[in-house]
């Protein structure tokens, strides 16, 4: 074919050497090579009806023009592509009109392979996943179970928007002005049982690395503010009724405790319901209800008039033995330090306004350089009407406070972050199953083989006076694909609609092989089984894109996620296009 033409015939010119590209695989990337390696990874993107939109073609131009000119220059490029498939959508559209989500998600994915391919880009097909796709998911599945082996996963029960009317959990895309996007019905925010990764075992070492990864220093800020590490110290109120226990809060300034004139509990706060007295119980029903309908954002909005509502309970400042009124007040969250803090309206603004609305006192314990400074004051100086302690600065203070409220077993130094465990579960149909089954106390004391390397604490959760025990399936079961349902609505209850298929969950499980046989039928011959059920969240859409990058190193290994060889070898993307969050 001449390519001496005076004008450009694409509809000639581009499927012919599209073709070729294919043909001759001229962007396949080779496994085992003397050459320099060269790794450029693309967001991979979600496989949605409407096809591409023009932030796709913006980036995957970029990484192609660096991954052809690396090859001109002799390196073994590595440029792979894949598809981010479980998600939200796929179910929405599936709940709408019945279809199966992966046959859905098919006819996206030729779209997408479609589009990308007529525009060109160098991408090295042989390489491609999907991460619905069982051999890929069998890996994420894989992953979940060392996690959950070395502690590090968990369940507990948090906060989720749930829709009375509906009878469903909504995501918080599904939630607009707090009603359903579907019907405009109210939603309210309600607790649920949740898998949950313990990331903040990391956080530390998260980060000192940051020094020793080349990433831009706007990132670097981003990443330090995420994780939010803050020195303070715990301090311990006791209550004035002491059957309730003391009331820990978490504070960055124990120097300021002499202002503290008031504490306020998060409405979520396990200690509101106990604490509250006969009077103020009304009051704090229809303030807690009306908390549960707006979001974290919503909550924290600085700029929103602060609302709340007194207990009518009161503690015992340990500095000074001040008595002080306990407020409930939707500014504060749960998830955040103990969902408690100790109130210092003049040193912090959102307290100060907080006590402006309700006329509560606000005596000033710190001093600036000009000691008429204005209200609230949050700046450097020295104390005041802080007796035993008038007269030092800030961080002598804090330093000597902390020490003498650990003396008398009132408070000790701490670090506290931002950075929350990772909810890592969604009451949805469309993503990986957990390979988890739920059995008694005595089968998993029975089911020593499948347990013997996990730790000594197991994990468990009670419901209706009943505590299960969660039991791992072993790697030769994965993956635990999911089955067809009859129905892609919610359960109804909180749980997903795999919480209806009785045959997928209702399971006799073999202790010995981790085989499994529906419930439905009979209880297979030998003692080696047991009653179990499986369970019913699926990971979040986040469960398959977190490893994908490792994945595009080995994509056809059928033993391991990936080769040390090819881990070795390729290492971390030398270059990504992406979002800065990812």
């Amino acid at each position: 074919m001449s390519t001496q033409c005076k004008e450009y015939n694409f509809l000639e010119i581009e499927p012919h050497w599209q073709s070729f590209w294919e043909e001759n695989l001229t962007a396949q990337a080779e496994q085992n090579s003397s050459k320099p390696k060269y790794y450029v990874l693309d967001m991979f993107p979600y496989p949605s009806g409407a096809g591409l939109h023009i932030g796709h073609p913006e980036g995957y131009t970029a990484t192609d023009i660096i991954a052809r000119y690396k090859r001109a220059r002799g390196f073994n490029v590595l440029h792979p592509i894949g598809w981010d498939a479980f998600g939200l959508p796929a179910e929405q559209h599936a709940v709408k009109t019945g279809t199966h989500p992966a046959s859905n998600t098919r006819n996206n994915i030729v779209n997408f392979k479609r589009q990308i391919k007529a525009l060109g880009f160098s991408y090295d097909w042989a390489r491609e996943v999907d991460t619905t796709d069982p051999k890929y998911f069998r890996w994420t599945q894989w992953i979940f179970l060392q996690l959950f082996a070395r502690g590090l996963a968990y369940v507990d029960e948090r906060p989720v928007w749930w829709c009375p009317e509906l009878r469903t959990v909504l995501a918080n895309e599904e939630v607009v002005d707090g009603k359903s996007e579907v019907g405009g019905f109210p939603v309210e925010r309600r607790n649920l049982r949740q898998w949950v990764l313990r990331i903040t075992a990391y956080a530390e070492r998260l980060l000192a690395d940051l020094k020793d990864v080349d990433w831009p220093e706007s990132t670097k800020r981003m990443q330090e503010a995420w994780i939010g590490r803050s020195e303070g110290a715990e301090v311990l109120f006791e209550l004035e009724n002491k059957a309730l226990g003391p009331l820990k809060i978490f504070t960055t300034r124990p120097d300021t405790l002499f202002g503290c004139t008031y504490m306020v509990l998060a409405p979520e706060h396990p200690l509101v319901d106990r604490l509250t007295t006969a009077e103020q119980k009304t009051a704090v029903a229809v303030y807690r209800q009306k908390a549960a309908g707006k979001s974290d954002l919503e909550r924290t909005d600085l700029a929103k008039d602060k609302s709340g509502v007194f207990s009518g309970a009161y503690a015992i400042n340990p500095i000074n033995a001040q008595r002080v009124p306990i407020w409930i007040a939707d500014y504060v969250l749960m998830g955040y330090g103990t969902g408690a803090i100790m109130a210092v309206p003049a040193h912090d603004e959102r307290d100060f306004e907080f006590a402006q609305q309700f006329a509560l006192p606000t005596p000033r314990v710190i001093a600036g350089p000009d000691a008429a400074e204005k209200l609230p004051y949050t700046g450097d100086g020295t104390l005041i009407n802080s007796p035993g302690y008038d007269g030092l600065t800030w961080p002598e203070a804090k330093q000597k406070i902390t020490t003498d409220l650990a003396a008398r077993g009132a408070g000790k130094a701490t670090v506290n972050y931002k950075l929350r465990d990772w909810l890592f579960s969604r009451q949805r149909y469309w993503g990986e199953p957990f390979p988890i089954a739920w059995i008694s106390e005595t089968d998993y004391r029975k089911a020593e083989l499948l347990r013997k390397d996990l730790p000594a604490r197991p994990v468990t959760f009670s419901k209706g006076g009943v505590t299960l025990f969660a039991l791992p399936l072993p790697a030769q079961a994965l993956p635990l694909e999911l089955p067809s349902v009859q129905s892609y609505l919610p359960s109804g209850n909180g749980e997903s609609p795999l919480a209806n298929e009785t045959p997928w969950l209702e399971i006799w499980l073999n202790v010995t092989t981790g085989a499994a046989v529906s419930a439905t039928e009979p209880c297979p011959a030998g003692n080696a089984w047991i009653r179990a059920r499986r369970e019913t969240n699926t990971m979040p859409q986040w469960a398959g894109s977190c490893w994908y990058y490792l994945r595009f190193t080995d994509p056809a290994n059928a033993d391991a996620f990936a080769s040390p060889a090819a881990l070795n070898y390729w290492g971390v993307p030398d270059l990504y296009v992406g979002g800065a969050e990812h």
